[in-house]
């Protein structure tokens, strides 16, 4: 097992405000950096997000506001880190790829590979799509629409830079295949349609050559190539580096150097499925011919969809992270993006759906466990939490024993596929078994009866099965485990309010 572990997040194009997609990605992020200080140590872990400041886009969306490039993406990058602030992202750096540290590492990678030999200058005639910042060969285009925006076209004719991807194709495609021997790489692209995806795609498709540059004159806003006065890095060359940037540095013989990058650290990079190619093929290859190891993970998640529509600003239908969380709280908007649609697939967001999550999960099961626990502790025994001493259970109980006991490391197996709505569903089955045998036990009958021992071993279990549920759900939820872990005290309790009060729906 690794010894420390380095998250990232994809850094996000600042052309516009923040999404849901975007705090989607944070947000599990977040939850898997919480997770491993818990094992690991606070100081163990890293957690990278960011914000991708260079390219056409920006200059456009500058331009079209009347205000200097700088400016603009100064106050757009400030909507991210508020956001973030907001849903209590603990990410411990964010990078800008304006920043200095960013762009001496692009420009030495650049110099690197150039001397190598694998970045050549040719003339290139091609069709280019303006809002993708992205050239396509013939073979991937019909009726002169961009693939992925399915927008127009415009013939392009021009001296570039290229990166040889096409030298390493063969290499990408045994690297990722190569699981007799390194049976951990199955986890190297998640989920496994996307490793397929990928793969299907190398065997099937010869690999062009990536542009990496731009001319000065048609595009002056980015990272100055360092042997070519007239260029400047293509957007993605230049916002991949970022995951190496922010962590070391090439040193005087260009190695790569830093201590979130060595062999005992666990590399996960989370990603939307949008952006996978950029991740999975591009990435890697730029990594190898700098001799850098490659990172452990590259997930790449689903959309979530309106009514089974991508959300975008052109439909209107895109929702607002900050308004969810103030409508229904942080922690309800976190547990309903990871609980809701298995972390890989696409999901389809509605209001509805979160009432449903909130009404049934959180104060049916979770919520109703807490207070009624409390309010039985409260009654039974003036607010002091019994001790476990001499204390037997029945069969139900042991059971019930055993299974937190289980919980962590069975969360643990599934957490190493990201698989955070199944992760949340065995935390839950701990909670059912214990609401179902507060049901079946009926403990006002063994108060009734003076069945004292068999209250008290009852009314412990309860106190256990909530203290282990609220350790597992902290990553998750941080607000609401820490209110659980202070209600419950030590050895008196703290009883407050219901965690989640039912909201009432309409009927129809």
């Amino acid at each position: 097992m690794a010894s420390k572990f380095y998250i990232t997040t994809p850094i996000y194009y600042v052309n516009a405000p923040p999404h849901i997609g975007h705090s989607y990605t944070n947000i599990a992020a977040d939850t898997l950096a919480r997770y491993n200080r818990q094992i690991l140590g606070k100081e163990n872990v890293r957690f990278l997000t960011g914000t991708d400041e260079h390219g056409q886009k920006i200059k456009k969306a500058a331009d079209e506001a009347k205000v200097s490039v700088l400016e603009f993406v100064d106050k757009v990058v400030v909507q991210f880190k508020d956001l973030w602030s907001k849903l209590e992202i603990s990410n411990d750096d964010f990078i800008r790829t304006t920043q200095d540290r960013h762009i001496k590492t692009v420009r030495q990678a650049l110099k690197i590979v150039y001397e190598k030999g694998d970045i050549y200058e040719d003339k290139y005639e091609g069709w280019y799509c303006t809002p993708c910042e992205t050239f396509w060969p013939k073979t991937q285009i019909t009726d002169h629409l961009c693939p992925d925006c399915h927008r127009g076209l415009e013939k392009i004719s021009e001296t570039n830079f290229f990166f040889k991807l096409s030298k390493y194709q063969d290499w990408l495609i045994k690297y990722i295949k190569d699981t007799d021997k390194n049976p951990e790489r199955i986890y190297y692209i998640q989920p496994a349609s996307r490793r397929n995806e990928v793969l299907g795609f190398l065997e099937n498709n010869k690999l062009e050559d990536l542009c990496i540059s731009r001319p000065v004159e048609r595009l002056s806003w980015g990272i100055p190539l360092p042997f070519s006065s007239k260029h400047v890095t293509y957007v993605w060359f230049d916002a991949l580096i970022n995951y190496i940037s922010a962590v070391g540095e090439f040193d005087a013989q260009n190695i790569y150097r830093s201590t979130w990058w060595d062999k005992d650290v666990k590399v996960v990079h989370l990603v939307g499925k949008d952006i996978l190619r950029h991740h999975a093929v591009y990435w890697p290859i730029m990594l190898e011919a700098l001799g850098i190891r490659q990172p452990d993970t590259i997930f790449a998640h689903g959309w979530w969809m309106i009514d089974q529509d991508k959300m975008s600003k052109s439909r209107g239908n895109v929702v607002n992270p900050v308004e969810m969380a103030d409508k229904f709280g942080i922690d309800v908007y976190r547990y309903f993006l990871l609980r809701d649609v298995p972390f890989g697939l696409d999901g389809n967001f509605s209001e509805a759906s979160i009432v449903k999550r909130f009404n049934g999960d959180l104060a049916n099961d979770l919520g109703n466990l807490v207070y009624r626990t409390l309010t039985m502790i409260e009654k039974y025994y003036q607010g002091v939490v019994p001790d476990r001493n001499n204390l037997e259970l029945d069969k139900q109980g042991l059971n019930i024993e055993e299974s937190i006991k289980a919980m962590p490391e069975e969360v643990n197996s599934i957490l190493t596929s990201s698989n955070f709505s199944l992760a949340l569903e065995r935390i839950w089955d701990s909670i059912n078994m214990a609401n179902k045998y507060v049901e079946e036990t009926k403990p006002w009958n063994l108060a009734k009866d003076n069945k004292t021992n068999e209250l008290k071993a009852f009314i412990r279990l309860l106190v256990d099965v909530i203290r282990a549920v609220s350790v597992q759900l902290y990553p998750f939820m941080p607000k609401t485990a820490k209110s659980i872990i202070l209600q419950l005290g030590e050895k008196e309790i703290k009883k407050g309010e219901p965690l989640f009060p039912r909201i009432e729906t309409k009927k129809k």
